[in-house]
């Protein structure tokens, strides 16, 4: 499993989260407490938007503990919407192409979790990704596969029900499939104006996903960044959390119309 951080709100330097918390995305990629492996050590990316309508990119293989260009990017890049993201493999292997965030367009995505017997479904899934979104994708990961499919069920014109399409697709597939094991989807999006976050799974164990609001900003976390346990929301499961730029929040169940 992995862990995961996005910010909304008035930008910021990124090394403010990334590194600096007691809890910071770099100590969780060593020391997470809240998932299933406490190492996250199989590479780690960071997206951000500025004044440009695409998002910027950087990718690594490296554990994010061990790579001196990260802390230098978290030290000079200042956004108002970023992405971090630290990976721990469940089965593709460690690439560049295979570490989030993945960018489409004005897109980021980034993902925790997985697709439950993956190798079963694999090849019926990419089947259902329409060409324009498959031509672009570049790794193996089930998460790429799951944006792809995203953007195929009409993430731009209506994200919510793109969501709850793919949710289904996805189970279904499984269950025709065979596929026993569950499908783990805490995963979070934007479009450069907002941010969506999902916290879903099949079985009663979603991963964890929280948020905190301050006056000037959003945070949306794998798990908290700091001990101010109280300052921190545990969003529900199988529920959706959006984020305005303007920082109204949102929640409300993945799966309902």
């Amino acid at each position: 499993m992995c862990r995961w951080l996005s910010y909304v709100g008035d930008p910021v330097y990124l090394e403010k989260l990334v590194f600096e918390p007691r809890h910071s995305l770099v100590e969780q990629s060593l020391h997470a407490e809240q998932a299933k492996t406490p190492t996250n050590g199989d590479g780690f990316g960071i997206g951000w938007y500025d004044e440009r309508p695409t998002p910027g990119l950087y990718r690594e293989i490296l554990p994010a503990w061990n790579d001196p260009n990260l802390r230098a990017l978290a030290h000079h890049i200042r956004s108002g919407l970023f992405f971090a993201h630290v990976r721990a493999s469940t089965g593709t292997h460690t690439s560049r192409t295979n570490c989030h965030p993945f960018a489409h367009s004005n897109y980021l995505f980034m993902h925790n979790g997985q697709i439950g017997d993956y190798p079963l479904v694999r090849r019926s899934l990419e089947s259902m990704i329409e060409d324009e979104f498959y031509e672009g994708r570049q790794g193996s990961t089930d998460s790429e596969l799951i944006f792809c499919l995203m953007l195929t069920l009409g993430l731009k014109q209506d994200p919510h029900r793109a969501i709850r399409r793919t949710i289904e697709v996805v189970e279904n597939e499984m269950k025709v499939r065979g596929a026993t094991a569950p499908f783990r989807f805490t995963a979070c999006l934007s479009n450069g104006k907002s941010v969506c976050a999902i916290r879903h799974a099949s079985d009663d164990k979603p991963p964890s996903l929280y948020w905190r609001k301050r006056d000037d900003h959003v945070i949306v976390v794998s798990e908290p960044l700091d001990t101010e346990t109280e300052s921190w929301t545990a969003v529900a499961p199988n529920h959706t959390l959006h984020v305005e730029g303007d920082l109204v929040v949102t929640e409300d169940a993945t799966l309902k119309s």
